[in-house]
């Protein structure tokens, strides 16, 4: 069991110290903010990818019957790089924060306290909640309750990393101050897109599937599933419904500004177009 851990625990904090030691060496300029930052975006990518193609190995292989079907990256890529990247990126997302302020000037960052982890915490409490949670009902569903069922559905949920990449993207062309050209624009588009099909949708479609399967309608699933379910698929469903619409308000307020360019307000916004 350690040595199937040790993959993904060695793989994701080995790439983010890669990344931290060769971005400085191409982009002399950058803070130690900006470096951490594009280096945390890069891991999250590496595992987005991964996960995806876990993701459709999984549900190609199990279309037939999506509840008996079996496929072994159901249950090993969580054990093996699902929760150690879970783990680690709590951690990388705290120094974000921690340079993202220190290179602010405040003086509470000047080195790692409670308070720095605290003020993180309060910060992007959704963001650590939601990893939490993937981490203490995620594993032990997948683990130990699932009765060696479902594993579609499993394959399903690693397909939400799908909108990762072009999130990261976004992010990464914003610190290259390149948010004004095409690529940033048709990445906006990628973002809003998958994050919808993968993150949203995707919930109701596993509904209408296992429906299929046992000859029931949509609107009866709800009730022929156990409450804990539901339960579950609306605490992970929920906060990509507010994330989504975050992401809808930004996409709204860039192509305002778009369609001001060229105005003091619009050259104004550019300025302050890292911080969204």
């Amino acid at each position: 069991m350690l040595q199937v851990l040790a993959c993904g625990a060695v793989v994701f904090p080995g790439l983010f110290l890669a990344f931290r030691r060769i971005l400085p060496c191409v982009f002399k300029h950058w803070s130690d903010a900006d470096v951490v930052l594009v280096s945390e975006r890069l891991v999250s990518s590496i595992h987005a990818v991964m996960a995806t193609t876990a993701g459709v190995i999984i549900v190609s292989s199990c279309r037939d019957n999506v509840i008996n079907d079996r496929h072994w990256l159901a249950t090993h890529f969580v054990i093996w790089y699902g929760v150690p990247y879970m783990t680690y990126d709590i951690f990388a997302m705290y120094l974000s924060h921690y340079y993202r302020f220190r290179v602010k000037g405040h003086e509470e960052y000047k080195q790692h306290s409670l308070r720095t982890v605290n003020s993180f915490v309060r910060r992007e409490f959704l963001l650590v909640l939601h990893h939490i949670a993937l981490l203490t009902i995620l594993l032990p569903v997948t683990l130990f309750f699932r009765r060696d069922q479902g594993d579609f559905f499993i394959g399903c949920l690693f397909l939400t990393e799908l909108s990762t990449p072009f999130v990261s993207l976004g992010k990464i062309l914003i610190q290259l101050s390149l948010q004004d050209c095409w690529l940033h624009k048709a990445n906006g588009g990628m973002v809003l897109l998958t994050f919808f099909m993968c993150r949203i949708a995707l919930f109701p479609y596993m509904y209408w599937v296992y429906g299929r399967h046992y000859g029931i309608p949509l609107y009866s699933v709800p009730f022929h599933l156990p409450l804990s379910a539901n339960l579950g698929n609306s605490c992970i469903l929920a906060p990509q419904v507010y994330w989504f619409v975050l992401l809808c308000r930004k996409g709204f307020r860039l192509y305002q500004r778009s369609r001001g360019a060229g105005s003091p307000a619009t050259a104004a916004g550019t300025d302050t177009a890292k911080d969204d």
